[in-house]
């Protein structure tokens, strides 16, 4: 797979999955744009891809959630590379809560991030990727393709990030513009540690989690960074719509 054409933009590239995507992307050869909050993660895996020895990442500091931040984010990537081929909505978050224990301001804080700064960056970015012809990958959950106690807010956001995939895939594929996204179940990564575990906790929920996904483990943040290579790539040229489950089956596994 060759990406060295391509001019790739990760938002929340500064950990988990984001940060393997950058790498992943950047040793098939791709110009990665690079944005996150945390500037010294950001800076760590801006020189991981630098290590790589091929394509040098442009780092932006930036804030999903702020408007003017998003703008700046699509205006340099042109400025600088007068191109976009692939957008990856990576940055996410999730919180547990019911909808007893669910305030709307945790409502709010987990759709603005989930859903509403995929919604605006996918509506600056898609006139340049009318352009180039060139296509996004959404980085959903399997917590979109079905319910799961206690964490509501995440839930719902993901399962409109899935139809907002659906329908903006439709809607730009006369223009030859793809549409897909990633559906993790439980992967490797800090995602968790913003909901208050401690490692030992962590670790406890790793061991547990593994009896609800039939391949009997959880999964790598390298294995959904290699099926977003997949999706972005040309070898993906007849795909948009998709909803890809990178879950070691979760989302057939029968709830108990």
């Amino acid at each position: 797979m060759d990406l060295s054409d391509k001019i790739i933009l990760i938002t929340g590239a500064s950990s988990g999955i984001g940060a393997a995507t950058a790498t992943h992307l950047t040793q098939l050869g791709a110009t990665v744009v690079l944005t996150g909050r945390n500037v010294d993660n950001l800076n760590r895996i801006g020189s991981e891809c630098v290590a790589l020895g091929k394509k040098k990442p442009h780092l932006i500091a930036a804030d999903v959630t702020k408007t003017e931040d998003n703008k700046r984010v699509i205006d340099e990537t042109i400025q600088k590379f007068g191109k976009l081929d692939v957008l990856v909505n990576n940055a996410g978050k999730g919180q547990n809560g019911t909808i007893e224990t669910t305030s709307l301001e945790q409502f709010d804080d987990i759709m603005q991030t989930n859903l509403r700064s995929v919604y605006h960056l996918t509506k600056l970015a898609v006139p340049h990727l009318i352009k180039s012809r060139g296509n996004i990958v959404n980085v959903s959950s399997v917590a979109g393709t079905r319910a799961f106690a206690n964490s509501i807010s995440y839930c719902v956001s993901k399962a409109a990030l899935d139809q907002f995939t659906r329908c903006v895939a439709l809607e730009l594929a006369s223009k030859q513009v793809r549409v897909n996204s990633v559906n993790p179940a439980v992967i490797v990564t800090n995602f968790q540690g913003p909901l208050g575990m401690t490692p030992a906790e962590y670790a406890a929920y790793i061991k547990h989690s593994e009896q609800f996904h039939p391949l009997g483990r959880v999964g790598k943040a390298s294995e959904v960074a290699a099926a977003i290579a997949f999706l972005a790539a040309d070898t993906a040229s007849f795909i948009t719509g998709t909803c890809l489950c990178i879950d070691g089956g979760k989302h057939i596994l029968c709830p108990r």
